[in-house]
């Protein structure tokens, strides 16, 4: 009777440990395993196709693993500053300024050129919005089509630098929709890259509130504008036709002497026109 008690014990022990050995395997093979136990008391037929569906990737899923991103800079072919001018002006709508410029362009890229350009979320550009999170430094505008710029070109710093130039220097917004959310005439000179400044000197010229509908078609069309001009640099340096015209303000060379590298004092950098916030020494 003992010696009967004690086999039918072992017996259940070692069903025990093979029942926990089917599980740990089962669990190493995620979901798929998981599927083949749980359907241990139904039909065998039934569960097999489940648990291969599961598990086995896709032909387009192992391609794309297996892809990797083309040597730098990425292909370009030239693209139509109307419409990316267009879709410039939308993205803003959705997602702010930065957005607005970068997906304008990398959409565009995106319809002409295919991969990689269909790799790119263009939302990581949303933190761009109002020069960085609202902190009004670079305008989003710039910075987004200087990201493009830097994608497609190893020369990319003279084509940022006539884009910021021109930037400067335009009476903007240039673009006007066809169909505008809000009524603007106004343009300006910002004299500067920074969003506090163009922003401001939009408003003092204008007459519109910073936080107000108008300001908002404004900053919409700075970014059809910039992203289309960014394109056209673009366009032409691919055609090999680029030829940068801007020219720094008199202040970096009267200023710098001192300020800037090189300078007796050496304490400053930058290329902005320094007087529009510091007062020139007499």
């Amino acid at each position: 009777m003992t010696t009967r008690m004690v086999s039918e014990t072992k017996i259940s022990r070692r069903d025990v440990m093979k029942a926990g050995a089917t599980l740990a395997a089962g669990l190493a093979f995620g979901g798929g395993g998981l599927s083949l136990l749980t359907s241990c008391g139904q039909a065998g037929a039934a569960a097999a196709p489940t648990a291969t569906t599961s598990a086995a990737p896709s032909a387009a899923a192992a391609k794309a693993q297996a892809q990797t991103p083309p040597e730098w800079p990425w292909p370009y072919q030239p693209l139509d500053p109307k419409a990316v001018a267009q879709k410039a002006y939308e993205g803003f709508y959705e997602a702010a300024c930065m957005y607005g410029a970068f997906n304008a362009i990398i959409s565009a890229l995106r319809e002409k050129v295919g991969y990689p350009y269909t790799t790119i979320p263009t939302q990581m550009a949303r933190y761009g919005e109002g020069g960085v999170v609202g902190w009004a430094t670079l305008c989003g505008t710039l910075n987004g089509s200087a990201a493009a710029i830097n994608l497609v070109s190893k020369d990319y710093s003279k084509i940022v630098d006539e884009l910021m130039g021109w930037y400067t220097t335009a009476k903007l917004p240039t673009f006007e929709p066809s169909q505008p959310k809000v009524k603007i005439q106004t343009t300006s000179v910002s004299g500067s890259p920074l969003c506090h400044v163009s922003v401001t000197e939009w408003c003092k010229a204008s007459g519109a509130k910073s936080e107000s509908p108008e300001r908002a078609e404004r900053c919409a069309r700075l970014a059809a504008s910039v992203a289309a001009h960014a394109v056209e640099l673009l366009n032409d340096y691919a055609a090999g036709k680029f030829a940068a015209t801007f020219s720094l303000p008199a202040s970096i060379s009267t200023c710098g002497a001192c300020h800037l590298k090189g300078g007796t004092i050496e304490n400053a950098r930058g290329k902005m026109d320094c007087v529009q916030c510091h007062t020139p020494h007499q």
